[in-house]
């Protein structure tokens, strides 16, 4: 795919891996509608953009809302004529196991992480179809190919965006519209900062944790981002992104039921 003068659309675009795919992107001359609800970190994002020489928009909006996501395609429409690329990246963190996670809590992650991106897939997949050549791209997880103790909400929407994606990258086959899913490993984002923890949850015992947690996000989102362009450019259908990443996955291979036995004592 030749991404110069194509329109993206790209969520969760005002920071870490969105904002770095955005950048990615607009060096090849890909034009940009850029969707996040942090509106001053978005402005920075479109401004930064657009020193590549192409038009970056803004749509501040959650993708939760069902009714801001419903309109947002004819407006990106109005401001770019259509869209070629649609990156599904905006996401968050939930830290605690089961038991200890919230209902409502539950359900706040899984409408962010998992039904925004179909919401946002059937929004704009009328508009992706008009196209000569379409993606849809799904920002997955490690953790869904992996599922480790302590990340029942997590990897509950990351294993359902993977199983979506590859579903729909069925049913569209010789439609023109292409689905990518990206299963990143530890990359260097605020996620873990920005997580939410379970009610009653020592201080002192969440900081020890998102201080485990941010050791092993190491991968620069630059990087991570230019490998994931790369894999829009070749038409893939799934990139596994960091070597953390790629091993979790031979391992679930190799062993589909037991590699917790191995993956335990590095997770602990």
């Amino acid at each position: 795919m030749k991404l110069g003068d194509r329109v993206a659309v790209v969520t969760g675009a005002a920071g870490g891996l969105g904002r770095a795919i955005a950048l990615a992107l607009a060096q090849r001359g890909c034009h940009l509608a850029l969707v996040d609800i942090d509106d001053s970190a978005l402005v920075a994002a479109a401004d930064q953009a657009a020193q590549a020489g192409i038009r970056a928009t803004m749509y501040r909006l959650d993708v939760a809302d069902r009714d801001a996501v419903r309109v947002l395609p004819a407006a990106v429409r109005a401001d770019h004529g259509g869209v070629d690329l649609l990156v599904n990246n905006a996401g968050v963190a939930l830290g605690g196991t089961f038991e200890q996670v919230a209902e409502t809590d539950f359900d706040w992650l899984m409408e962010i992480n998992f039904n925004a991106v179909v919401r946002m897939t059937r929004a704009f997949l009328p508009l992706l179809r008009e196209r000569d050549a379409a993606r849809i791209v799904n920002i997955s997880s490690v953790l869904g190919l992996v599922a480790p103790a302590g990340h029942t909400a997590y990897c509950a929407s990351k294993f359902a965006v993977r199983g979506f994606s590859n579903a729909l990258r069925h049913e569209l086959d010789g439609s023109g519209v292409g689905v990518l899913v990206v299963h990143p490993g530890g990359v260097a984002t605020a996620i873990a900062r920005s997580a939410r923890t379970p009610a009653g949850a020592s201080a002192d015992e969440v900081e020890r944790k998102r201080r485990r947690t941010e050791q092993r996000l190491r991968m620069r989102p630059e990087r991570a981002a230019q490998i994931i362009v790369r894999a829009i450019e070749r038409d893939a259908s799934r990139v596994v992104v960091g070597s953390d990443a790629r091993i979790a996955s031979l391992l679930e291979r190799l062993m589909p039921v037991d590699y917790w036995r191995v993956l335990r004592p590095f997770m602990d």
